[in-house]
């Protein structure tokens, strides 16, 4: 309320109303509102210029629920602030006021750019607990239009890296309708930053930043201007090296053990064999899970392909130390149609002098080394200590079966450190 500009000499000043609302202007001003305003275009010379600008929630992909449809489904989910502001000359108006805030309810009055998200999947806009929109207009005819949308966009992710990959997701969108010739769209700003970034909700990601682009796309509609943001990120190994990797080293690990049981242990060494082996299966069966059926071997295939056959050896190495040093009682009767040759490597009966009285002592007939002919044993190992020399050594290879065990404690987890540093180095650095 204020008073007269000029009020009469001698006379009382005289209070007039002055309406600022918005609806009221906007029904003086602009009579002719209506539907047909919302289905044209400012003008089509020149092009509509559109400046796009995007507003940041921090979820992008955050909960481990999502994360698991983003691995299978190829998708990610991001929450924002949606801003497009161009400029629409019939909305220009005299007034004190030099900007209209409106309600959603005027959306629809006026005319708004068609953009579209080309790689989302769904998307949804917030409505509660009214429609999450907001309309400005400048005295200029400058608009300001922004809405709150959760998009679930595509994204093709590389996985040959698992879980050691980075990805960049893209968000792209344009008009549906409109060619460059008739609407252009622009960034308010030429790099795109995010703000309050350690308030994202990112368990397995770590978000390396933000990248835009601006591209001409030509399709037989004709040519679109076509603007895309990645959002970069870096998966987070803490998960999988807790769920995968070290269980995996210490099932490895653990298979060594049988290097140290004696030989003739037979059920001990065969169980701690077949044991980790079917643990093996089991986090190789569990790791596959949780990826997509793609038909390229990933990095945590790998290792756990190569944990599984290192736990494999080591069963199969008591495998072959049990064949080829096997001990059995001969008989007698059968030994003319046998069609191994046996070699008694007992020695002769000794004499032991106990309180001046001997002793004759002689060794059990429990235990007689088989060695196989042909191709097997004799012609590659030796089985028994005697064959170490003498003529069986000429032309041929010496290694002593027994110490197989002895060779593997070394081998084994020489290789494997070996394995280790050229995957983590393979993999993280180059």
């Amino acid at each position: 309320i204020t008073s007269s500009p000029h009020p009469p000499l001698g006379g009382s000043a005289r209070l007039e109303p002055i309406f600022h609302d918005p609806s009221h202007f906007l029904d003086s001003s602009y009579p002719a509102w209506g539907l047909s305003w919302s289905l044209l275009e400012p003008a089509p010379v020149p092009p509509c210029e559109t400046l796009l600008a995007l507003c940041y929630q921090n979820e992008i992909c955050g909960t481990d629920s999502n994360l698991y449809g983003m691995l299978l489904l190829q998708e990610y989910q991001i929450d924002i602030f949606f801003a497009q502001t161009w400029t629409d000359s019939r909305l220009r108006f005299n007034s004190t006021m030099k900007i209209l805030t409106l309600n959603s309810n005027m959306v629809g009055l006026i005319w708004i750019p068609d953009t579209i998200f080309r790689n989302s999947k769904t998307a949804e806009a917030h409505w509660i607990t009214t429609p999450n929109q907001l309309l400005r207009i400048w005295n200029d005819g400058k608009i300001l239009y922004t809405l709150r949308l959760t998009i679930n966009a595509e994204c093709q992710l590389q996985l040959h890296n698992f879980p050691m990959d980075e990805h960049s997701c893209p968000l792209i969108f344009s008009s549906y309708g409109y060619p460059k010739e008739e609407m252009i769209y622009r960034w308010r700003k030429n790099s795109v930053e995010a703000a309050d970034q350690k308030s994202w909700r990112l368990y397995q990601f770590d978000f390396m930043g933000l990248r835009n682009t601006s591209e001409i796309v030509k399709t037989s509609a004709g040519d679109y201007i076509v603007m895309t943001i990645y959002f970069d990120l870096s998966r987070r190994m803490g998960y999988f090296t807790i769920q995968t990797y070290i269980p995996c080293i210490l099932t490895v690990v653990l298979s060594w053990v049988s290097f140290w049981i004696k030989k003739d242990a037979t059920p001990a060494r065969t169980a701690l064999g077949i044991t980790t082996v079917l643990t093996m299966t089991t986090l190789s069966t569990i790791a596959r899970k949780s990826l997509p059926r793609v038909s390229y071997v990933t990095a945590m295939d790998l290792f756990v392909t190569v944990c599984f056959l290192f736990v494999f050896a080591a069963l199969m190495e008591y495998a072959t130390l049990n064949y080829y040093s096997s001990c059995k009682k001969p008989t007698c009767t059968k030994k003319k149609k046998s069609n191994y040759s046996v070699l008694d490597m007992r020695p002769p009966p000794t004499v032991i002098t106990l309180n001046n009285a001997m002793y004759w002592q002689e060794f059990e007939e429990a235990c007689v080394y088989e060695c196989l002919d042909g191709k097997d044993c004799q012609s590659f190992f030796c089985c028994y200590e005697e064959c170490k020399s003498g003529s069986w050594r000429r032309g041929r290879i010496h290694i002593d079966i027994l110490e197989l065990d002895s060779y593997s404690r070394v081998f084994f987890p020489t290789s494997f450190l070996l394995f280790n540093l050229v995957y983590w180095v393979g993999y993280l650095y180059l």
